[in-house]
């Protein structure tokens, strides 16, 4: 069984539902968007889209706005920043940065799930400023050097 926090939700006035987990072994809840309006996105189009909700995180945990699959896959709806952090110290709605990657516009309607939210832990680190670094077998190779297969 997984630990379990406390996530404070406030709701706003233009709320839909709020977040919910799909199923009993999700990693992320979904987020609704709460826009009246339909947002039509063009091709390479973005769109920050209200979800109706505030959030306070317990100290020590921040949450990850990452994009839901299947409108990736099936319509190239992405995040703008592929991963959001939420910090815990802000108190603001939480919005979601949608961006349209395929050839074809897409309606974001009211209540459509966009998003899912994954609560996690945070590690802070001491910052260390050294002279060299201890040397690897693969050193400074990077962006494909270990092959592809």
């Amino acid at each position: 069984m997984s630990d379990k926090i406390i996530l404070k939700i406030q709701k706003l006035k233009h709320i839909v539902s709020l977040p919910e987990y799909q199923t009993e072994g999700a990693a992320g809840m979904d987020l609704v968007a709460a826009n009246y309006d339909d947002i039509e996105l063009k091709p390479l189009e973005r769109y920050l889209v209200p979800t109706g909700i505030k959030i306070e995180l317990p100290k020590g945990y921040e949450a990850q706005i990452r994009p839901r699959s299947g409108l990736s896959i099936k319509h190239g709806i992405s995040l703008i920043n592929c991963v959001g952090t939420i910090d815990e110290d802000y108190r603001g709605e939480v919005k979601v940065g949608l961006v349209n990657l395929s050839n074809e516009p897409y309606t974001i309607t009211r209540g459509e799930r966009i998003a899912q939210m994954v609560i996690s832990k945070v590690t802070k680190a001491d910052i260390q400023e050294v002279e060299f670094l201890t040397e690897t077998i693969r050193g400074e190779g990077g962006f494909g050097s270990t092959g592809s297969k």
